[in-house]
């Protein structure tokens, strides 16, 4: 009966490890444990090094456990015997205080450097560097280049190989702005503005959330950062500045004409519109064909942008396009087509 109470103790204890490991990630673009560019690296390498102190400080203290457990355990032959006292022992003072000292300075040094080299107020910003000014809000990200007069949503634009500078402020309540592969993390507060910077080794699309509890959608508040090589990154600067194209499809045009009616008091269809940030009420729209995601979760088809004009509540529950205007279907199907002819990128 023991023999099995412990094979059922052992198999729990693993089964436990298990499911702690299955929240692992291997994959570069959702993992802080495989870094994808300088910021992340920088990271990386302050978390193996507290990790190997501490698995360090870990064994120690198990093993003199051990030996005193083993060592001074309560016997027949030494029931009564009494083990040498070491209280007051200066040597053994001075050991366990200055222990502790040398480890946390080992921490402390690289982690204090690393503080000032990631604080784009410590560093030189070169005259040409890209400025972004990122804004959280329920439940989607904007991302406005000003230097280039280019406003979009939920996907962030950068070239692989360049620091990119972030200004983060969120649009109503507290959020957090976080790529694992490529950047820490950065609270977005309302009320001041915080800065970061993000660098990209490689081409690639790295996913990023916040990570700051704003609401009930706040786990499907996603992102991306989609890294270009510089000359395709130039490209989109160009394509994105191009004024947005009227559609030829007559159901698109029906549907733009229900647009232009209901939707443009909140959202923009144009990358360079001229509105002031607190008249920006939702995402911009003007590249809605051109991503991946439909309300930064779902996979880019009609039948999901159909579903999300119909019903957002049910897709992104608290968003704030659930109590605005309420289309009949064919309305729906005309405004889904339109949205899917916004398109920035050459086909």
């Amino acid at each position: 009966m023991n023999h099995v109470g412990r094979k059922g103790r052992l198999f729990v204890v693993v089964s436990m490890l298990l499911l702690v490991l299955a929240g692992c990630s291997g994959k570069p673009y959702l993992s802080a444990l495989t870094p994808q560019g300088e910021n992340g690296e920088m990271l990386y390498d302050l978390m193996m090094l507290t990790t190997v102190l501490m698995t360090i400080v870990t064994l120690v203290v198990v093993l003199i456990f051990i030996y005193v457990a083993t060592k001074f355990r309560r016997t027949k032959q030494k029931e009564n015997m009494i083990p040498k006292q070491v209280e007051g022992s200066h040597k053994l003072e001075i050991t366990w205080t200055v222990i502790p000292i040398i480890i946390l300075l080992i921490i402390a040094v690289p982690t204090v450097s690393a503080t000032f080299k990631l604080d784009p107020k410590q560093i030189d910003i070169p005259e040409d560097a890209i400025h972004v000014n990122v804004t959280g809000k329920l439940y989607w990200w904007e991302f406005e280049y000003p230097d280039e007069k280019i406003i979009t949503s939920q996907d962030l634009v950068i070239p692989a190989g360049e620091r990119v500078y972030l200004s983060l402020i969120a649009g109503d309540v507290k959020h957090s702005f976080w790529v694992p592969a490529l950047a820490g993390k950065i609270d977005v507060n309302t009320d001041n503005e915080n800065e970061m910077w993000i660098h990209a080794y490689n081409e690639g699309v790295y996913y990023g959330k916040c990570t700051e509890l704003c609401g009930p959608s706040h786990a499907l508040m996603d992102f991306k950062v989609k890294v270009l090589s510089k000359e395709d990154y130039n490209k989109w600067l160009a394509d994105m500045q191009k004024p947005t194209e009227v559609p030829v499809d007559a159901t698109a045009k029906a549907g733009q004409e229900v647009f232009a009616k209901s939707c443009i008091g909140c959202h923009a269809v144009d990358s360079n519109d001229p509105r002031p940030a607190p008249a920006r009420l939702a995402p911009n729209l003007s590249n809605f064909a051109d991503r991946e995601r439909v309300a930064g979760i779902k996979e880019l088809t009609p039948e999901n942008v159909h579903a999300w004009i119909a019903d957002p509540e049910a897709m992104k529950p608290g968003n704030k396009m659930s109590n605005t205007y309420k289309l009949n279907p064919d309305e729906i199907e005309a405004v889904t087509q339109y949205l899917l002819t916004l398109s920035k990128e050459a086909k």
